[in-house]
């Protein structure tokens, strides 16, 4: 048996397959190992009958997270899974490794998530090249959810927005200026708080207050992460994947077209196609 995981900060997609076919598939709370401890993803396993009925049963383990961008956190991963799955090689890796493979195989290209968060970078067809992104939601995610929340909790506590989003906002959030300030910085997990309101969101997005927001959040992830990386990676196909990117597609495409930038694919989540390519490979 193959698992194979995808899973940014907000949600995890699993795929149990065997022998060319998917047995099980589900989705849970999102692993990020810069945030979960091994307590958290030990839970997370514990609970899943799925998981626990096949664990003897799975060899192979394809692990692409939110996070696991450096040895250290990558093998926190391992370790994890490893004692949970005692017979299974477990390889664990980038989401933007699995954000290249599911758009562009084992061909190159310019490879980009807005999701949660955000990040970019150039796919060899083999690996990524490291680069100076990647930076988080404190520091910057671009575009992303946690971009996108954090504008409008801004607008809302210094009451610089317009009335009527305000009065929208509150018959679906429940928050007031304690509130929010407590949720990030006081409590576990504040990204968690961020994706709370992608729903929100998204449904308002035709509301010209929300799309001046999202329009904005778009053309600053394409300067700061695909214009760069077309610089030093010139006529590079460019894909996206992630549900910011897919939800607001037209109007990402729109964009990077005024900027000479052909978008050829966006692809809201990964694991069809990474569940895909592995059953090929294996």
């Amino acid at each position: 048996m193959i698992l194979i995981i995808f899973t940014g900060s907000r949600y995890a997609d699993w795929r149990l397959t065997d022998k060319g076919k998917v047995l099980h598939g589900f989705r849970t709370a999102g692993i990020n190992s810069y945030i979960q401890d091994e307590n958290f993803i030990n839970q997370l396993l514990n609970k899943n009958t799925d998981l626990l009925y096949n664990a003897e049963k799975v060899r192979k383990i394809f692990f692409f997270g939110a996070g696991a961008s450096s040895k250290d956190r990558q093998e926190k991963i391992v370790q994890v899974f490893s004692s949970f799955f005692k017979n299974a090689r477990v390889r664990a890796s980038h989401d933007l490794d699995a954000a290249a493979i599911a758009t562009f195989g084992d061909e190159k290209g310019i490879v980009g998530i807005i999701g949660s968060g955000s990040n970019a970078a150039y796919f060899t067809g083999k690996k990524i090249v490291e680069n100076n992104y990647g930076l988080g939601y404190i520091l910057a995610d671009e575009g992303s959810t946690n971009w996108l929340s954090k504008q409008i909790l801004q607008d809302f506590l210094t009451e610089a927005m317009p009335n009527g989003f305000r009065e929208k906002l509150l018959e679906r959030h429940n928050i007031d200026r304690k509130t929010i300030l407590e949720k990030i910085y006081n409590t576990p997990n504040p990204n968690i708080f961020l994706t709370s309101f992608a729903d929100f969101i998204q449904e308002n997005k035709n509301d010209p207050y929300m799309t001046s927001i999202i329009k904005r959040g778009l053309d600053l992830y394409i300067k700061t992460y695909l214009l760069p990386l077309a610089d030093n990676y010139p006529d590079s196909p460019i894909s996206l994947t992630g549900s910011v990117a897919y939800n607001y597609k037209e109007w990402l495409i729109e964009l990077g077209n005024e900027y000479h930038l052909g978008i050829e694919k966006i692809v809201k989540e990964p694991i069809q196609n990474l569940t895909k390519y592995y059953i090929n490979k294996n």
